[in-house]
């Protein structure tokens, strides 16, 4: 199909162009790649050997299978999913903010996930309560990923942004005391606590509502319905239930509210 793709836009540019509309839809793939995050345990995390595991892999294999559809996985991290979602590397990428500035560039199925902002610290910490309580302190700011903002724009709490690559690195960080804490969504940090032990605590402090959208490039209204459909199945046969607490059941996450997310529509897809 990637081959046909080609082939149709060599000659769009012999021929004179085509239009916007030609766009290929994830519906005409046989195989669908999956860009995941390679460095969030419980959501994408790849292993030393190669393969893929955690909740994004999960989903995607379900929304897959429910589409008549074989799957495979790509890393995706914050800096990069956007660049190999436009360049054709990948087909979807899972963990993605639904934010306006993104909606401007591609398009987005579900939300599959609502969660809330959390913020995670070292075991001793104590004067860390809520998201005011980060006024002045090192925070991890993921390059992509907008969670900092959120603390320094959106709550306007005058934190301090330390910059690094990968939520890996913020765990490393937030150990050997170069940052305060990690702040993203709560079931990121739940499975991070859940991979380094009892030396982090996560704080519930809930101040954002994050809902989780599936990106996959513009043009592709079929596409998206096709996975808004599917996800809505996850829901109801109690799959994504299952998931969660697969996951998170150990983390201390309130998993006791699962419900199909309010779809916001495909009419931009």
């Amino acid at each position: 199909m990637r081959g046909l793709v080609a082939t149709a836009l060599v000659s769009c540019l012999v021929l004179g162009g085509c239009g916007d509309a030609e766009k290929a839809s994830i519906l005409g793939e046989s195989t669908l790649v999956a860009g995941v995050r390679p460095d969030l345990p419980g959501i994408g995390f790849q292993r030393t050997d190669g393969a893929f595991e955690g909740l994004d892999v999960d989903v995607s294999r379900y929304l897959a299978e429910r589409m008549g559809k074989k799957v495979r996985f790509a890393p995706a991290l914050a800096a990069d999913r956007e660049r190999l979602l436009q360049t054709g590397k990948v087909d979807m990428v899972l963990t993605f903010w639904l934010e306006p500035e993104w909606k401007q560039r591609l398009a987005f199925a579900g939300p599959y996930l609502l969660s809330y902002q959390d913020i995670l610290v070292r075991d001793d910490e104590r004067d860390i309560q809520t998201v005011q309580d980060l006024e002045g302190r090192d925070i991890c700011a993921v390059t992509g990923s907008g969670a900092a903002e959120a603390v320094t724009v959106e709550r306007q709490v005058e934190a301090v942004p330390v910059a690094a690559r990968s939520y890996a690195d913020c765990m490393t960080m937030l150990g050997d005391g170069r940052i305060d804490a990690v702040t993203t969504n709560d079931t990121i940090l739940a499975g991070l606590k859940t991979r380094q032990g009892g030396d982090f605590r996560l704080l519930n402090a809930r101040f954002g509502e994050r809902r989780t959208g599936i990106a996959i490039r513009k043009g592709d209204p079929d596409g998206c319905e096709a996975l808004n459909k599917a996800i809505t199945q996850m829901y109801q046969d109690g799959a994504m239930a299952g998931f969660m607490r697969k996951w998170f059941g150990t983390s201390g996450l309130d998993l006791s509210d699962v419900d199909v997310p309010q779809f916001e529509g495909c009419l931009d897809a």
